[in-house]
C-alpha cells in the first residue's frame, strides 16, 4: 500500500507499507519511506526512511538515509544519516551509519563503522 503525503517538507513522497503477515522475496527500491511489519527476503534501498516494526523481519542488505529498527535485520545495514535501534531491535550484520542511537535492550552482532561508508551500496541501474 502506498500513500501520498503532501507537506511543505515532503512533496510527492510516498510511504510504502509491508503489513504484518505479508512476505516478499526480492529487492525493493523506493524514492520515499518504507515501513516493514511483515517479512522481506531481499535487499532494500530507499532514499527516505526505513522503519522495521516490532514484528518486521528483513533478511538482506539495507541501504537507506535513515533507519529505525524495532524488529529483526540479518544483513549489512547502511544508514547514511541515522540508525535508531529501539529496545526490541535485533541486528545480525555489519552497520555503517552517520549517527547511531541504541536503546537499552537492543541486540547487535557484527561490526559498526560511523561516518561516511568506504564502500556504499550501489544504486540500481536505471533502465532506458
Amino acid at each position: 500500500m502506498a500513500r501520498q503525503v503532501n507537506t511543505s517538507e515532503s512533496v510527492n513522497q510516498s510511504i510504502n507499507i509491508i503489513s504484518d503477515g505479508t512476505r516478499i522475496q526480492g529487492d525493493i527500491y523506493a524514492n520515499g519511506d518504507v515501513r516493514i511489519d511483515g517479512e522481506l527476503t531481499g535487499n532494500i534501498s530507499a532514499k527516505g526512511k526505513l522503519v522495521v516494526g516490532p514484528a518486521g523481519k528483513v533478511n538482506g542488505e539495507v541501504d537507506c538515509t535513515n533507519v529505525e529498527v524495532s524488529g529483526f535485520i540479518k544483513g549489512k545495514v547502511n544508514a547514511s544519516e541515522l540508525l535508531n535501534m529501539k529496545s526490541t531491535s535485533q541486528i545480525e550484520g555489519d552497520i555503517f551509519a552517520g549517527k547511531l542511537s541504541v536503546e537499552p535492550g537492543s541486540l547487535f552482532s557484527g561490526t559498526c563503522s560511523m561516518g561516511t561508508p568506504k564502500h556504499p551500496m550501489n544504486e540500481p541501474e536505471k533502465k532506458q
